[in-house]
């Protein structure tokens, strides 16, 4: 049975014909999942591993989620050259588990809920113009946003109905993320993950830097009793 070509790929799916005609569609073992092409820049690679490393940990608690960058995402079963490959994209309620590529079909019809596309030269105006009106109408991802990790530009737009409303960072540079319960905010010249009681979610290597000033403070303060108890035994003898 094929796939019937009238299928817009928006709806959740439901028909059982259609159901059964996903079984014979491509999966991930059958499409491409990377080109082959490096990020822009080392910076580019490196603040998009801020942002998927440091929600990971603070959700490492948490299992119906999907969170992955720069790997394609396949739309439309019926062409193979119709695919993305979003900086930075979360999914949630579908199983925890690795991908070689998102395949939309595969998940049943399960589109991002969060897209974040980080800007350069070559990007900016797909990823402001024909990425924007994809995700928009045809993804319907509920927050799509934009940074640029050189110029630190950085702006949201926020699905309401049919289309996108853009959101401005306010005085603080952050738009909170409804999606998440967490602020987006440009700190130090980086876009990060933010509590809404203030604290910047730690990346894995920041946890481990913090983990250890914590444990070179508790030894200082050991050190530094053990110094006064012998500073005391040397005046008044040893403790009875």
């Amino acid at each position: 049975m094929s796939f019937p070509e009238s299928y817009t790929f928006t709806e959740p799916i439901t028909e059982p014909e259609v159901l059964e005609s996903i079984k014979a569609l491509p999966t991930e073992d059958d499409l491409p999942c990377d080109d082959g092409e490096p990020m822009e820049t080392e910076r580019h690679r490196v603040q998009m591993n801020v942002l998927i490393e440091s929600l990971k940990v603070h959700w490492s608690d948490r299992r119906n989620y999907y969170v992955g960058g720069n790997m394609f995402l396949h739309y439309d079963p019926q062409s193979k050259k119709k695919f993305r490959g979003p900086d930075f994209f979360l999914v949630l309620d579908v199983e925890d588990r690795e991908r070689k590529s998102w395949v939309v079909w595969r998940e049943g019809m399960r589109f991002p809920d969060v897209i974040i596309e980080l800007l350069s030269d070559t990007t900016r105006e797909v990823d402001k113009g024909e990425k924007k009106t994809l995700y928009e109408r045809v993804f319907r991802t509920g927050e799509y946003y934009l940074f640029d990790p050189f110029s630190q530009e950085f702006r949201g737009y926020h699905l309401q109905g049919a289309y996108y409303e853009g959101v401005e960072p306010d005085e603080e540079g952050k738009i909170y993320s409804s999606v998440t319960g967490l602020y987006l905010i440009v700190r130090e010249g980086w876009l990060r993950w933010m509590t809404k009681e203030g604290e910047i979610l730690p990346t894995p290597w920041e946890l481990a830097q913090q983990e250890r000033q914590r444990a070179e403070q508790e030894r200082q303060r050991a050190e530094r009793a053990e110094q006064l108890l012998e500073a005391y035994r040397r005046r008044f003898g040893n403790l009875e």
